[in-house]
């Protein structure tokens, strides 16, 4: 007797063991059904998260300086503006070119001034100052530039000053060697403008504080 009611007590746990299981595993169904259907969530205002922007790939970037205007307008004297042009070509080590310049009537030329050497680099350096076709392949082994600075004044305080650059570059190839005329991209004459007015006036054009 007490054999069939041990027995009956085992049947019992087992059924019961058995729905426990299957609810268990149900409950596992839907959990794992309802983590494969997630959808994306969408936060609104809160961009840094979830569906949105999130990531905004301009911020953060150095904006470009505006354009230095060429001519550019100083309240100087001409005279005075004049002897800081020449000071400046010293500075950078630009020699005036005595037969081409004219001084007094505002004209200041610098002889060529080679800025790099090198077939390693100097393609690379004429491609920033100069816009050379990409069709155009060569081996450039020297740039120069020449500066054609004019100071041109506006009435007895205020005076315009414009500058050119001239941009060669060598090329050296079976023929032989041959400088060649570049176009300028305008990179030369920004820096020298951007120089200039700084040591004019003390501080840098307008738009270019933060640079």
């Amino acid at each position: 007797m007490k054999s069939i009611i041990a027995l009956l007590l085992l049947i019992v746990a087992f059924g019961i063991a058995q729905a426990q299981e299957k609810g268990v595993d149900q409950q596992n169904d839907r959990i794992r059904d309802g983590g494969n259907n997630r959808q994306p969530a969408v936060n609104g205002r809160k961009t840094d998260t979830g569906v949105g922007r999130g990531m905004d790939f301009g911020k953060g970037r150095t904006p470009m300086p505006p354009p230095v205007p060429n001519p550019y307008r100083l309240q100087v004297p001409n005279d005075v503006l004049t002897k800081a042009v020449e000071e400046l070509m010293r500075e950078r080590k630009l020699i005036l070119d005595d037969t081409a310049s004219h001084p007094e009537k505002g004209l200041l030329v610098s002889q060529p001034y080679t800025f790099t050497k090198g077939s390693v680099v100097t393609s690379s350096e004429l491609n920033r100052v100069a816009d050379i076709p990409q069709t155009d392949v060569r081996t450039w082994t020297r740039g120069r530039y020449t500066l054609i600075v004019e100071v041109q004044p506006i009435d007895s305080s205020t005076t315009n000053v414009s500058v050119n650059a001239r941009i060669e570059g060598r090329s050296d190839d079976v023929l032989g060697a041959e400088w060649l005329t570049l176009r300028s991209n305008g990179t030369a004459e920004q820096e020298f403008l951007t120089a200039l007015v700084e040591k004019v006036t003390g501080g840098p054009p307008p738009g270019h504080e933060q640079f």
